[in-house]
């Protein structure tokens, strides 16, 4: 008998295999085969019942994502490297559309900070609800009493307050400025799809009860209520910190008050002491945000002053500044590389958290430039702060949104501030409420197709300064200047040629569009300006209502 069925088992060792397999009949070798899967199988089949025996977990559904909106203050077209600026170095900002979106053609619907900021945080043109001019601060009563006091001496020595042609007779108690209390803020939106809320710097959308950030939506707010505010509080260390003084600026005086009233710091409902550089304090708190809130989804409205007026930096910052003899653009550029640097500081933040690739990030500016400050220019566009010119308007704008939008890419059609908050509702699958128009639209379609036009036409209104695009004709009203310009911004987007001569029939139709635009969906000013400030535009003075 064949010696291998004289054992009571099969070998297995691989030596004994591999010595005796070519041995063996055909037959023997394929009922050896079936016998080892056999052995092989049988266990695979039983541990696949059990297995499939056991409770089965779901697949964790993927997290909403964060959303951080960075907004800055006054930070003008070509005041980064990403728009042209060779001065200064912006990489971290810059990041934002290299990793994602910059808009070449963002406007804002107010040259001035609070109204802009008010169509940004509701996604409506803030006439609507009466919002077109800037909430009524208050001031430290020190402060306000001797300005009061010595007006007139301090108009006849100060070269700003030349430039501010006050209301000096409203009676304010007998209005209540800031956004309309039936206005849903996107802090009020995005909390209904589960999401916590925090805002991080500058509020500037009113200060009277009903107005303030924890009543608006914001579960968390480190802030100051006003426009303006130092950045750095008495006494200044001089050895750290440049202060520049502009004294042609009609801002120059309450830009300097002492923090108290709507500048003063706020936690909450609390005033609190802020001993740093408010632009590395607001850095910061944002940090410290994102620490608290890594767990689950967060909208973190993150709102610079910087870099308005007044024009503080450290003097690390001064130094970094190379090639500029200037000390007034190289303070204002100092404080821009700041500002940059906190930016950074939150992209890194992200990444350490391991939150980078499932956070929406949104940069823009509230408005233009402030040339007046002459720290800046808004190049190539005419005009800056304060002017429906496009330097006015304009304005930096960046969306990076990982795995969503392609990184690097440039969309050169129009777009408007109020399409943040249409945007920051589809990122967080909130619907709006049907109960109101809204008048942005959600970004990430239009730049997904470059057939689609986010606006056909653009309404502005700041009293009897006003403005149309439609198309590329732009047409720009101010009554006070008894002014009319119509410009075509496909060729002249600096606004060089007024066509309103050659093209009168074009006129026309802008102001009837305009005009019914305003008698339609537009309502009268809540409350008055306080006053029409005089701004240089290229050698003539223009009167803007603030």
């Amino acid at each position: 008998m064949n010696r291998w069925f004289q054992t009571e088992s099969l070998p297995t060792d691989e030596k004994i295999v591999s010595t005796h397999v070519a041995e063996l009949p055909c037959c023997v070798i394929l009922a050896l085969m079936k016998i080892l899967a056999a052995q092989l199988i049988i266990p695979l089949i039983i541990a696949a019942i059990l297995f499939s025996s056991l409770p089965q977990q779901k697949a964790k559904p993927q997290r909403p994502p964060n959303v951080i909106l960075i907004i800055a203050d006054d930070l003008g077209y070509n005041d980064l490297s990403s728009f042209g600026n060779e001065w200064l170095h912006t990489p971290n900002i810059d990041a934002l559309g290299k990793e994602g979106v910059r808009f070449s053609q963002a406007h804002v619907t107010s040259p001035i900070c609070s109204p802009s900021r008010m169509g940004i945080l509701t996604g409506r043109y803030q006439n609507r609800f009466g919002s077109e001019y800037m909430p009524y601060d208050k001031f430290d009563p020190a402060f306000l009493k001797k300005f009061r006091s010595h007006f007139f001496p301090f108009h006849k020595k100060s070269e700003g307050l030349k430039t501010v042609h006050p209301a000096l007779f409203i009676n304010r108690k007998k209005y209540k400025s800031g956004m309309g209390a039936h206005e849903i803020t996107l802090a009020q939106l995005v909390k209904k799809s589960g999401y916590a809320t925090g805002l991080v710097g500058k509020w500037n959308l009113g200060d009277e009860d009903g107005s303030h950030p924890f009543e608006r939506g914001f579960d968390y707010s480190y802030y100051f209520s006003g426009a303006l505010t130092r950045y750095v509080d008495d006494p200044v260390d001089s050895n750290r910190y440049i202060n520049q003084h502009l004294p042609w600026a009609f801002s120059e005086l309450p830009a300097w008050t002492p923090r108290a009233g709507s500048s003063a710091i706020r936690e909450g409902k609390n005033i609190v002491k802020d001993t740093g550089y408010l632009t590395f304090s607001f850095a910061k708190k944002a940090e410290d945000y994102i620490e608290q809130n890594k767990d689950h989804p967060f909208f973190l409205m993150l709102s610079f002053n910087a870099p308005q007026d007044p024009f503080q930096v450290p003097k690390e910052y001064f130094d970094r500044i190379k090639g500029v003899e200037d000390s007034v653009k190289r303070v204002y550029y100092g404080m821009i590389e700041a500002l940059d640097d906190a930016v950074g500081r939150i992209t890194e933040k992200l990444k350490s958290t391991g939150l980078d690739d499932n956070t929406v990030i949104l940069f823009i500016s509230d408005n233009g430039g402030a040339t007046y400050t002459r720290a800046t220019e808004n190049a190539p566009l005419r005009g800056g702060k304060c002017t429906h010119f496009e330097g006015g308007l304009m304005v930096p704008f960046f969306i990076k949104y990982p795995d969503h939008l392609n990184a690097g890419t440039v969309y050169n059609k129009p777009v408007s501030s109020l399409d943040v908050f249409s945007t920051i509702a589809a990122i967080t699958n909130t619907a709006l409420p049907s109960d109101r128009v809204y008048d942005g639209v959600n970004l990430l379609t239009y730049v997904a197709d470059d057939k689609l036009t986010p606006h056909e036409i653009l309404y502005w209104r700041n009293g009897y300064s006003k403005a149309i695009r439609k198309g590329n004709w732009k047409l720009y009203l101010n009554g006070k200047n008894n002014k009319t310009f119509l410009f075509n911004l496909e060729n002249d987007l600096s606004e060089k040629h007024d066509l309103s001569a050659e093209h009168p029939t074009i006129v026309t139709e802008l102001i009837i569009e305009l005009d019914q635009w305003e008698k339609t969906q537009t309502i009268k000013p809540a409350w008055p300006s306080t006053a029409d400030v005089l701004i240089d535009v290229d050698g003539e003075m223009y009167f803007f209502p603030s």
